[in-house]
Formats: C-alpha cells, structure tokens, sequence
C-alpha cells in the first residue's frame, strides 16, 4: 500500500509499505478521506516530541472496511466507518467508569511518543480496534465524515461546561475547532456566542456559522466590549481554543462572577493563569480532553447539516500531495482550515 510517512523533522516521503494484518478484534480500513489535524502541524517538526519519525500520522478518517478480525461479528466487509482517534484498554479503573478519554494506557492513532506508536491513517489502509469504530450513512460523503473526529472533540468541550438554553459564550479562537465550537454552542442552546481572534477572514466565517458578533483580540477595551455584549456582566462560559498565557487570560478575565471556562486548546504546555481572578470570582476552569463517547452525535450532527463541515473544507487533494501541503500548512501564509488527503 502506498502511505505518506515521516521520516524525519518536517519531511516526509510516499513510500510503498506493507498492507497491514487484523488482529481478532480489529479492523482493516480502506482510507477514502483523512484530515489534516493542527497537532499533526505542530508535531511533525518534532516539537511537541508526539510524532517521533518513523511515522504514518493521520487521525481524522473515513472509509470502508477491507477485512475483520476473527472475533469481530457486528461489522463486514463493505461497511462505511469511521473511527475515534483515542485507542483505549477498556480494562483501567477509568475505561471501566466511563472515562475511556482518561484511559491509563491511552494510545492515539497516528502518534508516536517515547511510551508508543501507532501508525495512522495517511495511507491506503489502516488497522484500527473494532471497538473504536462507528457506522457512516450513506448520505454522508467520506470527506465529511472525516470531521467526525474535530467535531467529537468540540461536542465534548461544549458538553463539560454543560450549557442552559440561552447563555452567552464567549469562543476565544476561532480556528478549526474554535469554528466548530460556535456550532456546538448554538446547537446546544446559546443564543448569545462570541468569537474571537486575530483573523478577520475566520470571524466572517464565525459570523456564518452562528456567532452574534465578533471581536478581534488585538483591539483596545476588549474587556470593556464584551461586557456590553453581555448585558454588563461578562459570560456564562467562556470557552478557550487556543492555548496560549495571553488568551487563558483573556478567558478568564472575561467571564462573570460563578462563571464556567473550559481550557480547549494546549498550544502551550504552561500558561501564566490569572489565579487571583478565579478565585476571587468563583470560576469553575474546566480541561477537556479529546473525546468520551460522542462519535454517534457528531456523526448525527454532520448528517443533519447541523454543524457545517463543508464551510470548513479547504481543499480535497490526493494522498501523493500530502509533503507539499503540510508545508504549506506549516507555513501558514494561506487561509487555510481543513486540508483532506485522499488516498488512492
């Protein structure tokens, strides 16, 4: 099978590679569409030490299945899935309780640490638990179930802070997930949501996708303005999507007393924290980690047309063209949100 493979920092070769063997409980999955994550941006230059070369990274996928493991009898060859990229034991004390994003022995596909390796799915087939894996529609074209993966992940934040039907939010970052995130809001009940960020382009495209107003992060009296677009008292929620010193403090500095932030975004592996302004407003500060079991509402969500992946979509390119447009991505000259590789 031909894959896109890291070798080495920043570089990467189309090589021909073994077609994987199912273990009795996995699957082998032709790959009809994989996304481009940002962790896979921000780790294949070595710096986040996730995505160790030698490595076929990809997370984000779709297709169909080529061949089942012996002990696998709910699925056939044929079907369309789609798959969760958390690869959990089911056997640890939290697995058992329901937490498999908390997992003890937690792999992510596609990744490489010091602790693991899991090849992805940046190629024409690869091999994943039957348990991870979840049905596609027919209705739902592979390049959009692709995104079941980003928008499980904003599901689950929007989830942790547990939203009542018209609260306002506030979305600081609106990348891809940021993007997402104002969906999941609206979906789940805010009718007040603001975005912000740095790029005008990504808050017009806010704007379309749900929230009421935007704000850059740059301008003078940011705090004062998102005061006044909060009846005086700042937000319910405050969802962080970007994960840097100077964005958790605006988080934190911009909800209301009793409010709730969620930290979404790890950019950083240590931010300065406002501590005196949580404490002293009674924030409840949230983390969310990837995904815990809502696969089968994103896939719903993406089916019904009620979070929109097309506008998202930047381009649709064969696998063979993956080196040239990670560097592009890597770049960052473009205004680029979702690239999808095609394998085959």
């Amino acid at each position: 099978m031909k894959a896109l493979e890291l070798i080495s920092s920043s570089t990467f070769d189309f090589v021909e590679k073994p077609v994987p063997e199912p273990g009795p409980d996995d699957l082998l999955v032709a790959v009809r569409a994989c996304g481009i994550c940002g962790s896979d941006i921000h780790g294949m230059d070595g710096s986040s030490g996730r995505r160790i070369p030698p490595l076929v990274m990809g997370h984000e996928a779709a297709g169909t299945i080529e061949r089942c493991g012996s002990n696998v009898t709910n699925w056939s060859e044929g079907d369309r899935v789609t798959f969760d990229s958390t690869i959990y034991c089911g056997e640890c004390d939290y697995c058992r309780s329901g937490r498999v994003n908390l997992c003890e022995n937690r792999e992510v596909l596609g990744v490489s640490t010091p602790d693991f390796r899991r090849q992805g799915a940046f190629a024409d087939f690869v091999l994943v638990p039957a348990r991870i894996c979840h049905r596609v529609p027919e209705t739902v074209p592979f390049e959009e179930a692709a995104f079941a993966e980003p928008v499980s992940v904003a599901l689950h934040a929007v989830n942790r802070v547990q939203i009542e039907k018209g609260e306002s939010a506030v979305v600081v970052g609106a990348g891809l997930i940021g993007l997402l995130v104002v969906q999941a809001l609206r979906r789940a009940g805010c009718t007040n949501i603001i975005a912000i960020d740095l790029a005008d382009e990504r808050l017009e495209l806010a704007r379309q996708l749900g929230a009421s107003s935007t704000l850059r992060s740059d301008q003078e009296n940011i705090l004062q303005e998102i005061h006044a677009l909060t009846g005086g008292e700042g937000p319910e929620v405050v969802m962080e999507v970007v994960g840097i010193s100077p964005t958790v403090e605006l988080a934190v500095n911009a909800a209301r007393k009793g409010g709730r932030i969620c930290l979404v975004g790890n950019l950083a592996p240590s931010v300065q924290f406002p501590l005196q302004a949580a404490v002293t407003r009674e924030l409840d500060i949230l983390g969310s980690c990837a995904i815990n079991g809502e696969y089968p509402d994103a896939i719903a969500a993406i089916a019904a047309g009620e979070i929109d992946v097309r506008a998202l979509t930047s381009c649709v390119v064969p696998l063979a063209e993956g080196a040239s447009w990670f560097a592009r991505l890597h770049e960052g000259d473009e205004p680029l949100l979702k690239v999808i590789l095609r394998p085959g």
